[in-house]
């Protein structure tokens, strides 16, 4: 399936993607803070693809070609401080009733979701709001949303708040340096899969002002610890041991809060998906996958309990 457009209720529409076989167990991808659904790259999903995954990746709102808040004002970085935002100001619930919208436009009933960073925030909140949604729960280098785990190192804001530019060579560059500041340690920053994926980005949309918007969910959204403990799906907490953007404690405190949850953490990585550690998180969140369905047609359910086998 090819890009496709989709109303997902409210005025928003949301562009979105399939990959593989409609009748394989879906699995649903969610992106994080400012970035497109191009950052799965096809090489990643193909890998979900080849182990019998239906994948589903989308643009969030105020991303890519999905729909936009202009008439929201942008907040300040006192804003950012205080905590302080416009009344328009959507929260992590409405971009996790925007998948639901999405997943009711595709007559998915219910899926696998793993959501990165930002992307794992709206997955937790698909998970706690929305419960019959969601078939297993993968959350990746993300976190809680407390103050006192899994917060950016203080090197990292002046970049991060930075607005990207929008002269492609330009906006290349600035990507480059968040990678730096970010990625995993001694990974290339001008890594040629990452400069095709920005350059991607900026062809669909170079604008920049969602990445606000989106930041300001977040914060506003509050600390999601004590929803986290209503969690009843199988849920897999994945985390690079050296990530600057949202640190190790952020994944710990997630594992601890959802019941049963198992965490995975990976030795070097950082607030990226380097291609290295592919083979490592591919087959984690893989494995997680096919236990939960192996336990679905075990209890006899039949929807979507298509034989699920690793390559």
């Amino acid at each position: 399936m090819s890009e496709q457009l989709y109303e997902v209720g409210r005025g928003v529409t949301m562009c979105a993607e399939g990959f593989g076989n409609p009748s394989d167990p879906p699995l649903l991808l969610v992106m994080g803070l400012g970035m497109q659904m191009v950052r799965w790259h096809e090489s990643f999903v193909r890998e979900f693809t080849d182990r019998g995954l239906y994948v589903i990746r989308f643009d969030n709102r105020d991303s890519g070609r999905s729909t936009f808040f202009p008439e929201i004002p942008v907040p300040r970085p006192v804003q950012l401080v205080r905590r302080r935002f416009d009344p328009r100001q959507y929260r992590l619930s409405d971009m996790a009733l925007d998948t639901v919208g999405l997943l009711d436009a595709l007559g998915l009933e219910k899926v696998h979701v793993a959501g990165a960073s930002m992307g794992g925030m709206i997955a937790q909140v698909l998970a706690t709001e929305h419960p019959r949604r969601v078939r297993s729960l993968t959350s990746i280098m993300s976190n809680t949303g407390s103050r006192w785990q899994g917060q950016p190192a203080l090197k990292t804001y002046p970049i991060l708040l930075r607005r990207a530019p929008r002269d492609l060579d330009a906006y290349l560059a600035h990507q480059v340096a968040i990678h730096a500041a970010i990625g995993s340690p001694g990974a290339p920053p001008n890594d040629p899969l990452f400069l095709e994926i920005s350059r991607r980005s900026f062809e669909r949309n170079p604008d920049p002002t969602g990445t606000g918007r989106q930041l300001a969910a977040i914060l506003a959204s509050g600390d999601r610890t004590r929803a986290l403990h209503r969690v009843s799906a199988p849920t897999l907490v994945v985390h690079g041991s050296a990530d600057r953007m949202i640190a190790l404690s952020g994944g710990r405190a997630t594992a601890r809060a959802i019941p049963g949850a198992e965490l995975h953490v990976v030795p070097g990585m950082g607030h990226d998906l380097p291609r290295e550690n592919w083979p490592e998180v591919i087959g984690t969140i893989a494995d997680h996958i096919k236990s939960v369905e192996r336990d679905r047609s075990g209890s006899g359910a039949r929807s979507g309990s298509t034989p699920f086998t690793r390559r």
